[in-house]
């Protein structure tokens, strides 16, 4: 009777490993092929992706396949694109201006000067959402907000060259969200994020070793950086902890968006998009290990 009970108790214990669920996270599954288009930006449209091609000179739209079915064409080196409702805010690095695009048509195009003297000096990110704007103003090391008009008067700046919190070295990215405005602050290896005052609230990723922390994207839960020399995706969650590292099939990443759950990774070097699903993810042997210790570490606490 004694060895049943031990057999019975062997096979729960093993049931009780083999059922112990694996950890949630994002996972490779596919690759998408931009032929020609090297993407810098990415943004969701309602039927398709649109990517800035810095080496092209223009913006294009994609489907799911791949294919271009739309394309802005005569631009000077659109950087990392943002769109909401119809609009496509293109910041261009080489003529100092954000364009607003409506893309619902495509003559009505519309320069954009953020002031008459205070001229943007090489814009590489913009956001909007709804009735809110937000530049990167890539040499000026800066942000520029504005959530009421575009009229000059309404923008608020703030930053400047520096290493400290709420200094920038070469902004590239720029993310608004409902309470705060997120930044990729690419040289300095980090991103931050802060007030819409501008207020300085969090600096995120100095631990992880980052080199060009290209662009940023931030959903209801999770902040994800694009390390580009590094070949990798950094998510983090709203508080900062670090929480994976996404490198299969990533190549000198410039931007990452979620669309319909699904993540994509524009890869600038290899013409391609990255997609990661959701789900279960395998786990590190060394960190299966440090479970393992952690585990039996609280079972003899408990005994």
């Amino acid at each position: 009777m004694r060895q049943l009970i031990y057999g019975i108790l062997a096979i729960s214990l093993l049931v009780g490993c083999a059922q112990e669920a694996k950890p949630l996270g994002w996972k490779y599954t596919s690759s998408i092929a931009v032929n020609g288009v090297n993407p810098i930006g990415i943004a969701a449209a309602a039927d398709g992706l649109w990517l800035s091609d810095g080496d092209h000179f223009r913006v294009v739209k994609i489907n799911e396949q791949g294919k271009i079915t739309q394309s802005i064409d005569s631009l000077d080196r659109p950087m990392h694109i943002a769109y909401d409702y119809g609009e496509l805010v293109i910041p261009q690095y080489g003529n100092d201006e954000v364009m607003i695009y409506n893309t619902n048509d495509s003559k009505h195009i519309l320069p954009f000067i953020v002031f008459d003297q205070d001229s943007l000096d090489a814009p590489a990110g913009a956001d909007i959402n709804g009735n809110e704007i937000a530049i990167a103003d890539f040499y000026n090391n800066r942000i520029l907000y504005n959530k009421h008009n575009l009229d000059k008067d309404w923008w608020i700046s703030f930053g400047k060259e520096g290493k400290a919190d709420g200094d920038f070295y070469y902004p590239t990215d720029v993310q608004i969200t409902q309470d705060a405005l997120w930044v990729a602050d690419a040289y300095n290896n980090r991103l931050q994020k802060f007030t819409k005052e501008g207020k300085h609230l969090l600096t995120i990723g100095e631990d992880q070793n980052m080199n060009a922390a290209t662009g940023i994207y931030v959903s209801k839960e999770q902040v994800f950086s694009t390390d580009f020399e590094n070949d990798r995706v950094l998510v983090f969650d709203l508080d900062g902890n670090f929480l994976q590292e996404l490198k299969d099939d990533v190549n000198k990443p410039t931007d990452v968006l979620i669309q319909d759950g699904r993540l994509y990774i524009a890869n600038y070097k290899s013409s391609s998009l990255s997609v990661y699903d959701w789900g279960e993810i395998e786990v590190l042997e060394e960190a299966q290990e440090e479970h393992h210790h952690e585990h039996h570490g609280e079972e003899s606490e408990k005994s």
